[in-house]
């Protein structure tokens, strides 16, 4: 079949380049027709297209389609032609399997090649004896077969009797995208639909009569498809996984699986990618797997979700994407898929996504847990995606009992929401962004271990001070202790409500409590950067327990206040504290 392919090519670059004059190379008649391969929204993308396509078959040619989509082409060739040569370019994989005939009023303003009018393209012929199974016969001279005239207004209404339910309601959904019909999608040609097929002739310029002719419900559907022949939208089953369906073949393809997923990776630079759910469990798994699913960087934060009892979906807008997932439980199974497309193209996705639930198919088959099990390993990788991890952490600490958390100004700026520890979402009580003083309380109150105690007392200078913190944003899991001593109890301008410390801080500390070895709270640590000079190492400063009771009275709640105490606490005692008062501060977007 490949030496019969080439044969072929070679048979009609020979008709193209040796023939431009003969009986086999006409003008454009109203008759011609052409294969559509391409449609794309982006001019350049449809030239690259053209341009790689050329390099392969002869013929190829480019026109905008209206609508802002532009069209690669095959042709022109008679009717009986054109279909011979896409079954055999359909049998050969070189053209996509839903490539179809198109006329010549859909096409406009010719793009490619530069500088030919669609006047002067000759008519290709190929010869009449060729079949995809039959080795290519002699090149003969070929009269074109006619192409019958388009209906008569009673010719259309009779072939319109033959259309389906289905057929009938597919027209008004197509009339209803272009925006010439906005009554119900029933099925019944009555008065609105009438007047809704009159306009769509006059905005395409056909004659008027109300009635679509078979040329003309072809060239609607045509455009009311053309984002899902743009991403060669066509059906997979994916055996392993057990689901059959439609996928934008254009854009992605099969890559790897890592359970639960089958990756269908962007084949260029779109970012379209496709995910296969598919794994055994129960509702709990489908529970888990929901969760899980709103910690990746392919799930944005932004966007409604919804879990019944054995079904959900999410939808993520944000960072440049959207992703809609959905998955349900039957069997034994679960079973769904993730779109991820960029964001901006919303008409096509809505489309594809609409196409893909419509013909989502679960068949036998579930994917194997073990498969893909020589797969990258990476703390931050789940079955090969990425965790979303947090734009800031930064450390915080409670002072109340339902759970408020004191932590720096920093850490809450510009937040798609911000979380305790990862695992509890909190909203913004108050915030003194000069002091750099931010309270937090939990959406669902907290019962923490320990509550921070402020001291009462002046600190001592050139005592003992530690600051407790996640020094490493989070990556230690638990918080630890920086000791240090106190170098001075005003700041370098002399504010009083700001000390200074001797302590060499990490950035995820900021936010953390200052403690004294009794475990009194006596500040909270404040960002090594004072506007735009940079602390120089071993150097700090922290927030006051007077400053802090300030914030805590304004924004509603009661400090919890510790008289002057003596006693040291051990280092399991302190190391108690801390990890019952600290608590991871984390902003994402």
């Amino acid at each position: 079949m490949r030496t019969f392919f080439a044969s072929l090519v070679l048979t009609l670059m020979a008709l193209a380049a040796t023939l431009p004059g003969a009986a086999l190379a006409q003008q454009v008649s109203p008759d011609s027709v052409w294969i559509q391969v391409a449609a794309h929204p982006s001019l350049n993308d449809a030239k690259t297209r053209a341009a790689s396509l050329s390099a392969q078959l002869p013929d190829v040619s480019g026109f905008t389609l209206g609508g802002g989509w532009y069209g690669v082409v095959l042709g022109p060739y008679s009717r009986a032609d054109a279909e011979r040569a896409m079954q055999v370019y359909r049998s050969q994989g070189q053209i996509p399997r839903d490539s179809f005939i198109a006329f010549g009023r859909n096409l406009r303003q010719q793009f490619w090649p530069d500088g030919v009018t669609p006047s002067t393209v000759p008519v290709t012929t190929l010869p009449a004896t060729l079949e995809p199974t039959e080795a290519p016969a002699q090149v003969t001279e070929v009269i074109p077969t006619p192409v019958p005239a388009d209906e008569t207004p009673a010719q259309a209404r009779r072939s319109e009797r033959l259309l389906s339910a289905d057929e009938r309601k597919a027209l008004q959904i197509a009339l209803k995208a272009a925006g010439f019909y906005s009554s119900a999608i029933d099925g019944s040609f009555g008065r609105g639909t009438r007047g809704s097929m009159n306009d769509w002739q006059a905005a395409n310029g056909y004659e008027l009569t109300g009635i679509l002719t078979t040329l003309q419900r072809q060239a609607l559907l045509d455009e009311y498809n053309a984002p899902l022949i743009s991403v060669g939208m066509a059906a997979m089953t994916n055996s392993d996984a057990g689901i059959t369906m439609q996928l934008p073949t254009r854009e992605v393809a099969f890559s790897r699986f890592e359970p639960p997923f089958a990756h269908y990776d962007n084949k260029g630079d779109t970012g379209i990618r496709v995910l296969l759910i598919s794994q055994p469990g129960d509702k709990r798994t489908l529970y888990g797997l929901y969760d899980i699913l709103q910690t990746l960087e392919i799930v944005p934060l932004v966007g409604p979700r919804e879990r019944g009892s054995d079904s959900f979906t999410i939808e993520g807008r944000g960072n440049g994407i959207v992703s809609f997932t959905q998955a349900s439980l039957k069997n034994g199974e679960i079973k769904g898929f993730t779109l991820i497309w960029p964001a901006g193209d919303e008409d096509r996705r809505a489309r594809v996504l609409a196409e893909m639930r419509a013909s989502f198919t679960r068949i036998d088959g579930v994917l194997d847990p073990a498969a893909g099990g020589d797969a990258e390993q990476s703390i931050d990788l789940l079955s090969g995606l990425q965790i979303r991890q947090p734009r800031m952490s930064r450390s915080g600490f409670y002072v109340d009992s339902q759970g408020a958390v004191l932590t720096t100004s920093d850490v809450v700026a510009e937040c798609t929401r911000i979380t305790l520890d990862h695992d509890y979402t909190a909203e913004l009580l108050s915030n003194d962004a000069a002091n750099g003083l931010a309270v937090l309380r939990p959406q669902t109150p907290l019962a923490p271990m320990a509550v921070a105690e402020l001291s009462a007392a002046s600190p001592r200078l050139q005592s003992e001070v530690a600051v407790s913190g996640y020094s490493y944003e989070g990556i230690l899991g638990a918080p630890t202790l920086t000791w240090g001593t106190l170098a001075d109890i005003k700041s370098l301008d002399g504010k009083s409500g700001i000390a200074r410390l001797d302590l060499a801080a990490q950035t995820g500390d900021v936010g953390g409590p200052v403690l004294d070895g009794s475990g009194a709270v006596l500040g909270m640590l404040l960002p090594q950067a004072i506007g735009t000079q940079q602390l120089p190492q071993g150097v700090s400063f922290a927030a006051n327990a007077e400053a802090i009771r300030v914030v805590l009275t304004d924004a509603g709640l009661t400090s919890s206040d510790r008289s002057a105490e003596t006693t040291t606490l051990t280092n399991s005692a302190m190391n108690r504290l801390i990890n019952g008062m600290t608590v991871l501060v984390s902003c994402w977007n």
